[in-house]
This record gives structure tokens, sequence and C-alpha cells, in this order.
């Protein structure tokens, strides 16, 4: 199967880095980055086809290796404490990088007005990611170097109705601190297609909530479950009498999820409500009693007016923690007596709990380019349909309804032939400019520039 056009991306990503690095070196005997900058270049940015990895040779070391491994070289010399040079021979624009998922609810009806601030501050500090920001809060999830996302959060917590962030943070691969550290403004890959999130783009929204559940009256700030500890989260579900709750939605659930647990098969959070209430009639239901007449035998359908059968202990768990607070405030709302939800979600799980001790199967869905994660938060193994969004495996990529941006088995019958087309000509855009639209991004090209495109 031919490889997708962005793993040539990595390549150049890693060659503009590269270029990077060997400016910064005093010695002309280093330049031997130079030389593995230009053999790395020869690939073609718009085939996508993989080439066979080539030998360099490090002149420092006197050590032959394959070109593929010059992002990991960069990660242990540009992006921080993993490298033996000294300290003013390294990039001082790089720097270990993370992603830090976050949210707080809190009466926050001036929202609007940070977020030109917000917005700014990100881009300075080459913060990416998305935010939310509504009446009911605050919901993040950014990538960037540790100082530069400390900043980001300190500026967000001084407003002291956002203090105490619950927040959740990940490790970024050495390979993709490379591709995040080599990309600049000026040129396609700043798109950062293989990257977490595009560090030349920070999404900051201004929303009705900041976690759509369409219910207004449902407000985690005026009560929530009880929040059990990753530690204690086995001992909980493993109780039988324990109803064991996935709030995700199915396209997540599909990869992975605790073991036992109820899946509400939905679409989208919105169905949560309607879901819950299906499973209220049916536990009324079963309080029915079927009663004789004593005088005439005639048999007949009486209902208690206290269900024989109450609302059951739930514990409840979600990716980062956010869906439970709301789909908890919604349970306690309708009568739950004993709702529990996993404090940090199913991300602050995979990371302190050992593999060996874990009641977790399969992968755990990400709302970034890893597009999933393991134990201990290591980007996992499925891909990214981005026809409709959802996540793919190896072998759902061998389907013959599987094609590279356009359609995958989940959305392959649902899609028209005019949507194919569509997503076929900005595929096309990709592969050939390294973003959607083109090198303009919407904006109408001069006459130059025109002809400089047909070159």
């Amino acid at each position: 199967m031919q490889s997708p056009p962005f793993l040539s991306f990595r390549t150049a990503a890693a060659a503009a880095a590269l270029r990077l690095l060997a400016s910064s070196f005093q010695n002309p005997s280093s330049c031997f980055l130079r030389t593995m900058t230009s053999t790395v270049s020869q690939k073609s940015l718009i085939s996508g086809v993989r080439q066979k990895p080539l030998v360099t040779q490090n002149l420092m070391s006197g050590v032959s290796f394959p070109a593929s491994s010059a992002m990991h070289v960069l990660s242990s010399t540009v992006c921080g404490s993993r490298n033996r040079m000294p300290e003013e021979e390294v990039d001082s624009s790089g720097g270990l990088l993370i992603v830090v998922s976050f949210y707080k609810f809190a009466d926050f009806p001036d929202h609007a007005d940070m977020r030109k601030p917000l917005k700014d501050l990100c881009e300075k500090e080459r913060v990416s990611g998305g935010i939310i920001l509504a009446p009911e809060g605050i919901n993040g999830s950014i990538c960037g170097t540790q100082e530069s996302v400390e900043k980001v959060l300190a500026f967000i917590q001084s407003d002291e109705r956002l203090n105490g962030l619950r927040q959740v943070e990940c490790p970024v691969s050495p390979e993709e601190e490379a591709i995040h550290h080599g990309h600049t403004s000026k040129s396609p890959l700043g798109a950062g297609e293989d990257a977490p999130f595009r560090w030349d783009h920070v999404r900051v929204k201004v929303k009705k909530e900041i976690v759509t559940l369409g219910m207004p009256a449902v407000s985690p700030i005026k009560m929530v479950g009880k929040y059990v500890n990753p530690k204690d989260w086995n001992e909980v579900i493993s109780d039988p009498n324990t109803m064991v709750i996935d709030v995700r939605n199915s396209y997540e659930t599909r990869i992975g999820r605790f073991k036992g647990a109820v899946d509400p098969s939905t679409d989208s959070f919105r169905e949560f409500p309607s879901w819950v209430n299906d499973l209220l009639q049916s536990a009324e239901s079963i309080s029915q009693q079927e009663e004789s007449d004593p005088n005439t035998g005639t048999k007949y359908i009486s209902r208690c007016e206290e269900p024989k059968v109450p609302p059951p202990r739930v514990a409840m768990y979600c990716t980062g923690g956010i869906r439970c607070e709301k789909a908890s405030s919604f349970l306690l709302s309708k009568g739950f007596k004993e709702v529990y939800q996993l404090e940090g979600g199913i991300l602050k799980y995979l990371e302190e709990v050992p593999q060996v001790e874990s009641l977790w199967e399969g992968e755990c869905f990400v709302f970034d380019k890893r597009v999933s994660v393991e134990h201990g938060l290591t980007e996992g193994t499925f891909k990214l349909c981005y026809g409709c969004k959802q996540p793919v495996s190896d072998e759902d990529m061998e389907s013959p309804e599987w094609e590279y941006g356009v359609t995958c088995p989940y959305c392959y019958s649902s899609k028209s032939e005019e949507e194919k087309e569509r997503a076929r000509a900005r595929q096309r855009q990709f592969e050939t400019w390294g973003v959607i639209g083109g090198p303009d991004k919407g904006r109408r090209p001069t006459t130059g520039e025109k002809q400089q495109h047909q070159l």
C-alpha cells in the first residue's frame, strides 16, 4: 500500500529543523548536518512515497546511521536536556514539548473579554491547540514548550474564577518535537500535518457551553458526582453492584474501554440524556407487578409508587473528565443517589496505573494529531480518516473502502459521490501545497504569484 502523502512532510520538517541546527555550530566539521539536510531534502513533497533510507556519515563520531534517524539526533540536541553539547550551542528556540488538556467550570459571564488577550499570548509564545470560552467556564488542549504552556495557564488562572484548573499533561515524542521546531510560518509545513497541533495556529472560540449537552439547567457548579482517584478506580468498577458507564461516543468506545463498561452507543454527547431517560424507564417497568383482584380473580398490572429497582450505583468515565462533570450532574438531578466519576479521566488512569494492574482494554481516542494513546500516554496505533474524523486501524486501511483523505469503512456508504470528489480535490491541494486551499489560503493570488505557482 502506498504511504500516505503526509509521511513526506515528516522528512521535510526534519530537514528544515536540521538546517536550523547546523547554522548554530561554530565548528566547520560539524556541518555533517548540512550534508544530511540536503540528502533528506531530496525526497518529494508531492509524491508521498517513502524512499529507502539513505546512510549519512556522522563526522563527529565516525558512526554511520540512516537518514531516518535525523529526528532522533535533532531531539537529542535542539530539544532540551537530552544532549551532551555545550549549552551555548543549543538552539534557544527549542525545548521539550508537552500537551496539556484542562478545564474549569465557573460562573464566567464576561468570558468573551478573555478571547483576544489569550489568543495573542498563545501566538506570541507559539502555543498551539484549541480553547473554548463560555459562560460556564473554560475548556482547552494546548501544545508548546513547558515554559510557554505554563505562561498561558498562569494567565488563565490569573482570573480567580478559573484558578484551580483540572489538567492532564501528556509528553510529546522526539519525532514530534523535531517536526514542531522545524516549522516556519512561511513554509507549507506550517500546516503541521504530523505535529500534535499546528504550532502556528491556535483556536480560541467563544461558545454557549464548554462541552455541549444542550441542557443549560445542568450545572456541575451546583452539584457533581464523587471523584475517584485513578488508583482506586479498579476497586470501584469491580463491585458487581456498580454500573460502569462510558460517557464517550461510539467512535471512541470502538477502539477501547474499561472491562465490563456499558456503552450508550451515542453519536454525540447531546444524546446522553435520552439514553439515561430510556434507562430509567426500563428500571421503572421492572418495578411493575402482576396482581389479582381478591373478589373477581382478575389479573392486572400495578405500578408501585416507589420503584423496586432504584437507580443503580453508577461509575462513569470519559477521556479527560469534563463530560463526566455534566453527566454526573444530570444523573443526580434524575434521582440517582450514588454517582462516581474517574478523576482526570482515562488519560490520568493510563498515566498513573501500571499496565499489569490495568482494567483498560484497547487504546484511548484523543482529539489531536496523535489520534490515540496507550498506557503511559504513548502514541497509539490508530490513524485518522480525514473524511469523517474517525479513528482507523491498519486493518481498516487495507479495506477497499479506504481512500486516504476521502473515505474509510465507517463513512464510505454515507458519503455521496459529490462529497467524495470534494474530498479528493481537497486532498490534491494538500499534496501539492501542504495546506488546504493552496499557498494563498483563500486569498486571491497576484499575477506574479500565479506565474510562480505555475512553474
